[in-house]
């Protein structure tokens, strides 16, 4: 089944076109990545699945977006569709609050479950980003005290804790060392039979070993996209993505 398509994406910031005809689809329950490298339009592409375009007058966007077969261009309530998507940034993003009520924010603004109800949401997220273990006895502390690494899974616990149907992660292991990032790599594989995942990376391996499927972009273009082993294997049609995926680009 089809979780979000895109047909025709462009994306201009004033006269600077920054994403250009960008048509895809992405299953459900899919790990789909796209690389590329920087200024390639792919984090753009997120924030218009997402509807920050809404938030940002310089943002133009045309084309359609479909998520679970309904255009989220047409939904009248933006915060009804963000409340199904997860966003991972590129960097630790900790509210300043504590771990606790990191975790709690979201659910507390959905419905404001009971106390008990709320303890067992937090320790399901915090277990399920492989964090319960290292702060079950720091639960009051700031989550801006905690270790990189620790404060990305925490943001990850923070997304899974809206109960998202699609999860973005936008180069979640720029600041993480390379234990964590594995960690958090075996929490997303874990995951995606819940959930579809959009992983946005410059790291090639890292899509290789998590993405299903991946799309390569460039210069605003998606340029290809197939099975993302095809990718590394020669099962690619343009050159470009070739030179990309072997570290000979530019």
């Amino acid at each position: 089944m089809v979780k979000l398509s895109v047909g025709g994406l462009s994306i201009r910031y004033g006269d600077n076109t920054v994403l250009r005809d960008v048509n895809l689809e992405i299953q459900e329950h899919e790990i789909f990545g796209i690389i590329g490298p920087a200024n390639a339009g792919k984090t753009s592409f997120l924030k218009t699945i997402n509807r920050m375009d809404v938030f940002d007058p310089n943002m133009h966007v045309d084309g359609t977006i479909h998520f679970d077969g309904r255009d989220v261009r047409q939904w009248r309530n933006v915060y009804a569709l963000r409340s199904r998507i997860g966003v991972v940034f590129p960097l630790p993003v900790g509210l300043p609050l504590s771990v606790y009520d990191n975790v709690a924010l979201a659910p507390r603004l959905a419905g404001r479950p009971s106390p008990a109800d709320l303890d067992v949401i937090v320790e399901r997220c915090l277990t399920r980003a492989a964090l319960w273990d290292e702060v079950k006895d720091r639960l009051d502390s700031l989550g801006s005290l905690l270790s990189g690494g620790q404060q990305q899974r925490l943001t990850i616990a923070r997304a899974l804790s809206q109960e998202p149907e699609l999860l973005m992660l936008d180069e979640f292991s720029i600041a993480v060392d390379p234990v964590t990032t594995m960690r958090i790599e075996d929490v997303l594989k874990e995951l995606r039979q819940e959930l579809t995942i959009i992983l946005v990376t410059n790291l090639v391996q890292q899509a290789r070993r998590l993405a299903d499927r991946t799309a390569f972009f460039l210069q605003g273009e998606c340029v290809e996209i197939g099975a993302t082993e095809d990718l590394f294997t020669g099962g690619h049609q343009d050159p470009r993505t070739r030179a990309y995926v072997e570290g000979k680009f530019g």
